[in-house]
């Protein structure tokens, strides 16, 4: 199986035998699971030549140009051809599977059927060894100690080019597979990307994984993403987010940008995330969320679950129901079970705890947090000076104080490996 550095340089002939140039390097359409090699491109005296790769046949040491060929000629490719060793060589992929950053140091092909295709990325040590010709030497010492030289090839169908702007490809991405990464996995992996880099992935994902992406990767990059970013887009990422997320990270951007990005949302959505920064920062209303449930106290069981079925709520919302009165005041909670066992003609008000612990909004976090901990809680509501029912504090938002600004992100992603 021939590795691209072992091709390159090779001499190549005409029909007669006389050289007309060196193997300077070949090129794919990059569109197949493991794409065939299309043409080759040569150096000599009068500079880089292209021929098909079908015209040329591998006789020894050497390529022979057949007697039917079409002569080498001067010209471009498609542009959306691949060159693989200036394009891929020595630049950098996604391996998808581990969700990291690698260096390719040299390419894996294949011969099938007379038809030679790309089938790997070489990222380990033997790639490099190969390109300076010390892979063997290397292979002989490992066994004399009795160990074997490893190899790290990653299979080219989990491999696809990422345009650059500077016509670089310094980052191979599958795009149709990078969305259904876990956002954690794909944050890990567009924090070593440029900026240029990241535009492109935050622009190609949809909004909702774009959105969960933000909000994994390290706090310190999010505000540099948004900025960098078509404002339409990152306002309806900002609106897919979390409102105490969002709230998290338009703190970090200038108050002119804010305002823009808030002006750019949907009118709910921008007026969710506008109460919240209204709210001091070290207060309950100011890490709080207002994504929660509350059902009107007149439902009975029965409604309130109709209500459930239309509202089809995110998982993480019942927890804990709420439930107000005609004024928003908060008058009790009950939960998911409670509400499923009840007959469906019970009222909520009889089935309710009424005794629901809440917090004002002027509350201090630390305060909120040591609640949440003494009583083992999932969430606590927040009220206003009114009693009406504003927000929630969730036991996320309290391991978030508990430990520094995106440690806990990291290393929870790191810990899950």
């Amino acid at each position: 199986m021939p590795y691209l550095s072992e091709i390159r340089r090779s001499k190549v002939v005409d029909p007669a035998g006389a050289e007309i140039g060196r193997l300077l390097d070949v090129a794919v359409i990059p569109k197949d699971q493991f794409p065939a090699v299309q043409w080759a491109i040569l150096r000599g005296p009068d500079g880089e030549r292209i021929v098909r790769w079908a015209d040329l046949e591998r006789t020894g040491g050497q390529y022979r140009l057949k007697a039917t060929a079409v002569p080498p000629a001067a010209g471009e490719l498609p542009p959306e051809a691949l060159r693989l060793g200036r394009d891929l060589l020595d630049k950098q992929i996604v391996d998808t599977h581990g969700a990291k950053v690698v260096r390719v140091n040299d390419l894996q092909l294949e011969d099938k059927g007379g038809q030679l295709l790309l089938v790997g990325a070489d990222v380990g040590l033997r790639g490099i060894l190969r390109q300076i010709g010390g892979e063997r030497a290397a292979e002989r010492i490992a066994g004399i100690i009795g160990r074997k030289l490893p190899r790290g090839t990653i299979p080219w169908h989990l491999v696809e080019p990422l345009e650059s702007k500077q016509q670089n490809v310094r980052l191979t991405l599958p795009h149709q597979k990078l969305a259904l990464l876990h956002p954690a996995d794909i944050a890990d992996i567009v924090e070593e990307m440029t900026a240029d880099e990241r535009r492109v992935v935050f622009d190609e994902l949809d909004v909702e994984t774009a959105a969960e992406t933000l909000g994994e990767v390290d706090p310190e990059m999010q505000a540099a993403i948004m900025g960098d970013l078509d404002e339409e887009r990152a306002a309806d990422i900002l609106e897919e987010m979390d409102p105490d997320e969002a709230v998290d990270l338009l703190q970090d951007l200038s108050e002119e940008k804010r305002e823009e990005l808030i002006e750019l949302m949907e009118e709910e959505e921008g007026a969710d995330v506008e109460e919240l920064l209204a709210h001091d920062e070290n207060s309950a209303g100011g890490i709080m969320t207002t994504d929660f449930l509350a059902l009107p106290r007149d439902l009975t069981a029965g409604q309130a679950i109709d209500r459930l079925r239309e509202l089809q709520p995110d998982p993480a919302l019942v927890y804990y129901l709420y439930v107000v009165d005609a004024d928003g005041r908060l008058d009790g909670n009950i939960s998911l079970r409670d509400l499923v066992v009840a007959p469906p003609e019970t009222p909520l008000a009889t089935i309710m705890n009424p005794n629901v612990l809440r917090v004002d909004a002027a509350t201090n976090k630390e305060d909120v947090a040591s609640l949440i901990a003494k009583y083992d809680l999932l969430a606590l509501p927040v009220i206003d000076a009114d009693r009406r029912l504003i927000g929630s504090v969730t036991v996320d938002d309290v391991v978030d104080l508990m430990m520094p600004r995106g440690w806990k992100k990291r290393s929870g992603r790191h810990s899950a490996r």
